[in-house]
C-alpha cells in the first residue's frame, strides 16, 4: 500500500515537472526554440528544487554527499530536463503546424 502511494506521488511529481515546462514553453517561446539548452538548464533547476528544498523538507535527516549529488545532477539533466524539453518542443511544433 505504501509503495503504491510512493509510486503515485513520484509520477505526480514527474507529471508536474513536464507540465511546468509545457506551460513555460507556451509562454516563453525560447524554451521550445532552444530546447537542448533549455532542457539542460531545466534539469539543473529541477535537481536544485528537489534536492535543496523538497527532500530536506520531507526528510529532515537528509544529507548531501558529493557522489550522490553528482549522479543526481547528471540524471536530472539527461533523463529529466533534456527529454522533457525535446518532447515538448516536438509536440508544440506539431500543434502550431496544425493551427495554420
Amino acid at each position: 500500500m505504501v509503495q503504491g502511494l510512493g509510486l503515485t506521488i513520484h509520477f505526480f511529481v514527474a507529471f508536474m515537472v513536464v507540465t511546468v515546462f509545457y506551460v513555460g514553453g507556451r509562454t516563453f517561446w525560447f524554451l521550445t526554440r532552444y530546447a537542448v539548452i533549455s532542457g539542460l538548464l531545466y534539469g539543473i533547476a529541477v535537481y536544485l528544487f528537489m534536492y535543496w528544498f523538497v527532500l530536506p523538507y520531507v526528510f529532515p535527516n537528509f544529507h548531501h554527499s558529493i557522489s550522490n549529488d553528482v549522479l543526481a545532477v547528471v540524471v536530472h539533466i539527461f533523463l529529466i530536463g533534456l527529454p522533457t524539453a525535446l518532447v515538448v518542443q516536438r509536440y508544440s511544433q506539431r500543434a502550431m503546424e496544425q493551427q495554420r
